[in-house]
């Protein structure tokens, strides 16, 4: 096990317990020297100390992990680009900041958004806007955007949602197969809720009439696909008060954002409703997270499965901690929720060694591959295509790449691993986390300029490298 410097996460515990040096020393059972010695990270968190705090506090172990400042360093790289360019920053002020002080490089996030966000609106106030796009990182964050962080702040898992779902499977009979009739007769002897196929439907998948207590269902909609509406209905009829409160621990009640949590929660209920926890977990084990026998077993589609999988984070039944993307072919990224760190960038698009876009290239079929990171961090990533059309001849369809990554460390229990070199470093694609904050130097597939480095211009040489810098 590597050495746990992380002070800074246990003084700001110790101060939001309201506790004193002497008080935590004796409840870790440890000298009040040794506890300041600890916080001050002149002495790493031993692993006795470190189950001594999770087991008094009920915090998880990752909470003093550093794998999550990989996506907090991409954030501030994103966020202070102009001071890194103009070197009133370095890289590793920030890599310091984002590893000892992780709850000031937050506050120092949001302050930079916020001036980011006031320039754009005094720019269009004054009529000084560039009628050039912004980037996206001197915009502000979109409601999808808070979801999206929302989710990632509770590493896409919502407990007591999880266990209301789990509850109500159990008390209705949802079983493999069984789905959509336990779901109906539900919803119809409860809640006197019918089910009817809107054949007049053009772009609506589904329909709630409250007053005629109607949903109608697109026939459009595959089975899993009219399971999961069904199993979204029956969250907001029989869960309203959970999730109004899951949404008001973050945004201001009767807001666009709350209501978009409000259904973000209703979603995850639905999909814990048509995938029980435990026994989609024992699956999952028991397939090695085969997705494809997955999806077989349980007759719901990749990427609900997928994306099922990486919210299996119940406290002591874990699964793998996975992290989910849903991106097209223009690298858009309309989906991306994680139980780890992996390094998600919200501008300058994602990386193009990224497996993800290879699977445009053999739609249907999973691809697999392990990734390395530029702090040396590496994944095991698989993705594959989904496609949906809306309806008949010359209707437009819509083809997504979904992946699914983890930790090198998990890639074991993966079936996707076998005949894999997992211990050759020199065998993992080098990616990052997008052209415009992305460290690599020496990467032939950059897009733009490195930040923070003077570019080496000489008229009498090039280079294999697109933007070669000085030294």
């Amino acid at each position: 096990m590597s050495k746990i410097y992380a002070g800074a996460r246990l003084r700001r515990l110790r101060e939001e317990r309201r506790l004193s040096q002497a008080d935590l020393a004796r409840v870790l059972r440890i000298s009040p020297s040794y506890l300041n010695q600890m916080e001050h990270d002149t002495r790493p968190l031993t692993v006795p100390v470190l189950l001594r705090v999770t087991e008094s506090f009920g915090v998880d172990p990752d909470f003093f992990s550093e794998r999550d400042t990989g996506r907090l360093l991409a954030d501030l790289r994103e966020t202070l680009a102009d001071e890194l360019d103009r070197a009133a920053l370095s890289a590793a002020d920030l890599a310091e900041l984002a590893s000892r002080l992780p709850h000031v490089a937050a506050v120092l996030l949001d302050l930079g958004r916020g001036r980011q966000a006031l320039t754009e609106r005094l720019a269009a106030l004054t009529g000084d806007r560039d009628d050039s796009p912004a980037p996206d990182a001197a915009r502000a964050r979109t409601p999808h955007e808070e979801i999206r962080e929302f989710f990632y702040r509770r590493r896409n898992y919502l407990h007591d949602a999880d266990l209301a779902a789990e509850e109500l499977a159990e008390e209705i009979g949802v079983r493999p197969g069984e789905v959509r009739r336990a779901l109906a007769a539900r919803l119809d002897e409860r809640h006197g809720v019918r089910i009817a196929a809107d054949a007049e439907a053009d772009r609506q998948l589904h329909r709630y009439d409250p007053a005629a207590r109607i949903l109608h269902l697109s026939p459009r909609l595959r089975p899993g696909q009219q399971a999961f509406r069904m199993a979204t209905q029956l969250a907001l009829l029989e869960q309203d008060a959970l999730l109004s409160a899951y949404a008001s621990e973050d945004y201001e009640e009767g807001s666009r954002t709350w209501s978009l949590a409000r259904i973000g929660v209703a979603h995850y209920l639905a999909a814990a409703l048509v995938l029980p926890y435990r026994a989609f977990h024992t699956a999952a084990e028991e397939t090695r997270y085969d997705i494809e026998r997955l999806t077989d077993r349980f007759g719901l589609g990749y990427e609900t499965v997928c994306h099922r999988l990486s919210t299996l984070q119940r406290p002591r039944l874990r699964g793998v901690p996975f992290s989910f993307v849903r991106v097209d072919r223009a690298g858009n990224m309309s989906k991306r929720q994680s139980a780890t760190g992996f390094h998600f960038s919200r501008a300058g698009g994602t990386c193009p060694l990224w497996n993800v876009y290879e699977a445009f290239a053999a739609p249907g079929r999973i691809h697999v591959q392990v990734a390395a990171m530029p702090d040396g961090q590496r994944y095991l990533w698989t993705a594959r295509t989904v496609t949906r059309h809306r309806g008949g001849w010359g209707d437009p369809g819509k083809t997504f790449a979904i992946g699914l990554g983890c930790e090198l460390r998990h890639a074991s229990r993966l079936v996707y691993s076998d005949g894999l070199d997992l211990d050759n470093r020199a065998a993992a694609t080098p990616i990052g986390m997008g052209c415009r904050v992305c460290e690599r130097l020496d990467c032939p597939q950059r897009a733009v300029p490195p930040l923070g480095r003077a570019l080496a211009v000489d008229e009498h040489t090039s280079t294999f490298v697109p933007y070669a810098v000085e030294g």
